[in-house]
């Protein structure tokens, strides 16, 4: 069976690894990566361990004093403390890992490994026509693809996949990150694994002398699309729906993930599970296609009305990878591809023909690689965290990254 192919023990029976206390006083923040509902994050290093910042790292802080009411505090500490619960139980090259915490009566700070490629949706509107080639989205959608696998393995739905949640490693490999609105699932009862003889059979072992031949990714001719500049999309909070009993397996009632991201199931309020990631995965198959997502309308409304109901529109002739954004955006779950099978049931589609999904990480030369960072010596700048909250009233310090937008929360009420 493919390393990627693996069933993955369920969370309950993972017993989460120690991870090493920081000290806010000796961290200091080289700048500002971004700011979201959810916190601030900072590029940072540790003056103890690191203090010529060879090896910084990314620190997202959650400041506990600036939060109006007691209880959006609560809410948002919740959020913050499940998202760093679910970091100590990921394992895979394509999910980041937590480095360690820091809390102090006004803040709350988790560490993770830095990207310093950005997110694919800056990436994306870097190139001249704002899309993808398929064989770049290939690369791209396979790698997210297994972490999805790997989280949905220890039961986690992932709901807030979309470019600016895809960053880009060093390596030029990817890596999710924002897991404040995933979710705790049960597996289905009908789900099924891909036997390890129908493994080999799709993904036959390749031999040594051939490996070379993974070390490139080589991109097709970019095809000839007028991209489309995507608009600003709004973040759907947690609310409570309606309790609903599910025979073949558990699914939240949340309203959750990002607008034009968000599946049908949800909108209506049918109660949903793993096949959200699937949905989202088709949008973004889309997006990275056409430079826009499928649904998006003038307004919320119109856009949850195009979820509902209409069916998106492709440029040009009839592809594998129309054929297989169809169907992944099909409304009804049950149906919907990686529904049954789920990751398994997606690779054996023909848009991924050729892919040998347990040698993802050799290859080296991935479709972008960032360059080095000048090695310019910014420990001289660098603040103080605890006095960076302090002095928000004041103009800031750092810029914010430009692919960094705060994204409003909004509810199902105002739908």
């Amino acid at each position: 069976m493919p390393a990627f192919c693996q069933s993955t023990t369920h969370m309950e029976s993972l017993t989460p690894p120690p991870w090493p206390e920081l000290h806010l006083n000796n961290l200091r923040a080289l700048k500002v990566l971004g700011k979201g509902g959810m916190g601030t994050v900072f590029l940072v290093h540790d003056i103890s361990t690191d203090p010529s910042a060879r090896s910084p790292f990314a620190l997202k802080v959650l400041d506990k004093s600036s939060i109006n009411s007691h209880h959006t505090t609560l809410d948002a500490d919740r959020r913050a403390r499940w998202e760093i619960q679910v970091l100590t139980l990921l394992s895979h090259p394509f999910l980041p890992s937590l480095l360690g915490t820091v809390e102090s009566d006004q803040l709350l700070g988790w560490a993770v490994p830095y990207c310093p490629g950005g997110d694919l949706h800056r990436l994306l509107h870097r190139q001249v026509d704002r899309v993808f080639s398929p064989a770049i989205i290939r690369f791209y959608l396979a790698e997210i693809l297994c972490a999805l696998d790997h989280l949905h393995g220890i039961g986690v739905a992932y709901r807030d996949l979309k470019p600016e949640n895809v960053l880009i490693q060093q390596s030029g490999h990817v890596t999710l990150t924002d897991f404040d609105l995933s979710h705790k699932l049960n597996p289905k009862s009908i789900r099924t694994v891909i036997s390890s003889t129908q493994a080999q059979d799709n993904f036959p072992e390749i031999r040594r002398k051939n490996r070379r031949n993974l070390r490139r990714w080589f991109p097709a001719a970019p095809e000839n699309k007028k991209g489309l500049k995507k608009a600003k999309s709004s973040r759907v909070s947690p609310v409570s729906r309606r309790k609903l009993s599910f025979s073949s397996g558990e699914k939240s009632n949340s309203f959750v993930g990002t607008e034009e991201y968000v599946s049908p199931e949800v909108v209506r309020g049918d109660g949903h599970e793993f096949a959200v990631d699937w949905w989202a995965l088709g949008i973004l198959a889309y997006e990275l296609s056409y430079g826009t997502t499928p649904f998006k309308g003038s307004n919320r409304k119109e856009t949850f009305r195009n979820v509902l109901l209409k069916t998106p529109e492709f440029i040009g002739k009839r592809s594998v990878l129309t054929d297989l954004i169809e169907r992944l955006l099909e409304k009804d779950p049950t149906k919907r591809l990686g529904y049954v099978r789920g990751a398994c049931e997606i690779r054996e589609h023909e848009f991924f023909r050729g892919v040998q999904w347990d040698l993802l990480m050799e290859v080296v030369r991935p479709p972008f690689i960032p360059p080095r960072e000048d090695s310019v010596d910014l420990t001289a700048s660098a603040m103080d965290i605890t006095d960076y909250f302090r002095s928000l009233n004041s103009p800031p310090s750092f810029p914010a990254s430009p692919s960094s937008e705060y994204q409003r929360n909004i509810s199902y009420g105002e739908f």
